[in-house]
């Protein structure tokens, strides 16, 4: 492979991408779940982590503007190899929690940061038919990069629990392989990353005009005909599931005795972070298959309704607390099966609310809306499920899939939208 082909860093560029996304979401859960963080203040604070997704629309004109986009992707890898390398090295030591989380904080800025700079140079670096050839591409990696964060780390976190008796040290361990990983994807980025002609700096001059301008996409997007129905969706769509993920971890891993599952670290790996993926990719290419045949309008109501009913599976789990494993996984499989299926319908509509001159800017701005629907009610997800009950809060979470069901009513689609076109 040449520096100038593609499959020589579209691949390496979107699987580092989501590695450090998956390390503040969900890693952080069960490394505060496992040294003994309460469900209450794991929720609370590691949803805030979500924030620097919600306001990264408002500064991706500065990452445009100062320097290139490959120099921020260079120094953002570089940056959270050092920040998960201290990381690492701080969890061993006491008030651990309160510096590794302002780690985290890092971490999702940096993240957040390198997405705006991944995804700008992705549309340099190529063509536009070689965007259109490598968009499934670079989705797979970022794919992989989801099974690896969730399945492959945490089944080495525990392995390593088990290996050296310290829980600790097995954390610690694992995002040094971490730090690693993203350290050495770094480097070779930036050796391997063509240099597009377009790929610039910009002047001051050229900084305050599109702040000007990003005003005006800003002023534009809250103008949209329907924008009051379109921000209930993006915000209460996922309300349910908002609650039910930052809770999925620690009822696996909490004891039978305050109506957990009990299972192990390395247990979960399989589980959830890969047999709960494999089932969300299906999902999802299942989703966008029936779309491309019928319709956005179409598939709206099964969308809803697989991405809602299967959570029944967690009050069946909460209540029953089976040992077997097939049916633990079994009934993971079917709710991220339903949740990715159902997730597409999400995706789609706030592609089509987008739609306009000012397209790509609109649909940043809405999955700012999609993760603040993430975080606000994530905060208080741990204190509900404290007060009432893992069994309890799986019903709650259930009640809530009224909102699902009632915004998606408000929506008005045209029905040819998401059709492949003959």
């Amino acid at each position: 492979m040449t520096k100038n082909n593609p499959w020589s860093w579209i691949p390496t560029l979107y699987f580092a991408e989501g590695l450090p996304y998956f390390a503040v979401t969900v890693l952080s859960v069960i490394l505060y779940k496992r040294m003994g963080i309460s469900n209450t203040d794991i929720a609370l604070y590691t949803s805030w982590l979500y924030l620097p997704w919600v306001i990264k629309p408002f500064w991706s004109p500065i990452v445009d503007m100062l320097s290139t986009r490959r120099v921020w992707i260079f120094v953002t890898q570089l940056l959270l190899g050092a920040s998960l390398a201290s990381v690492a090295l701080l969890i061993p030591v006491g008030e651990f929690f309160r510096w590794t989380l302002c780690l985290f904080w890092l971490i999702a800025f940096s993240s957040a940061t390198h997405d705006i700079a991944a995804d700008g140079f992705y549309m340099l670096g190529l063509g536009e038919e070689q965007q259109s050839f490598f968009s499934g591409i670079r989705s797979i990696f970022y794919r992989i990069s989801t099974i690896f964060g969730q399945g492959v780390l945490v089944i080495l976190a525990g392995y390593l629990e088990k290996a050296t008796g310290n829980v600790a040290s097995a954390w610690s361990i694992t995002f040094g392989t971490l730090c690693l990983l993203l350290t050495l994807l770094g480097i070779y980025h930036w050796w391997i990353l063509p240099r597009p002609v377009k790929d610039i700096s910009r002047s001051v001059a050229n900084v305050k005009e599109a702040m000007h301008n990003f005003a005006h996409i800003i002023a534009t997007y809250f103008k949209k005909p329907g924008i009051w129905t379109a921000m209930l969706f993006m915000l209460l769509f996922r309300l349910p599931e908002a609650q039910l993920v930052k809770m999925i971890n620690p009822f696996l891993l909490d004891g039978k005795e305050v109506g957990g599952l009990a299972l192990s670290t390395e247990q979960i790996g399989v589980t959830y972070g890969t047999i709960g993926v494999i089932g969300l990719i299906i999902g999802g290419i299942a989703g966008g298959i029936c779309i491309s045949q019928k319709g956005l309008k179409y598939w709206l109501w099964p969308m809803v309704t697989a991405i809602s009913l299967p959570d029944l599976v967690y009050v069946y789990l909460s209540y029953a607390q089976p040992d077997n494993m097939i049916v633990i996984n079994s009934c993971i499989f079917v709710e991220q099966l339903g949740y990715g299926f159902g997730f597409t319908a999400y995706m789609l509509y706030l592609i089509y609310f987008s739609r306009g001159e000012y397209a790509t800017a609109h649909y940043a701005i809405s999955t700012a809306f999609m993760a603040l629907g993430m975080m606000l009610p994530g905060m208080v997800s741990g204190y509900i499920q404290e007060v009432f009950g893992y069994s309890n809060f799986f019903i709650w979470v259930m009640i809530c899939c009224i909102a699902t069901f009632a915004v998606a009513a408000l929506l008005k689609i045209d029905p040819s939208f998401g059709k492949k076109q003959e």
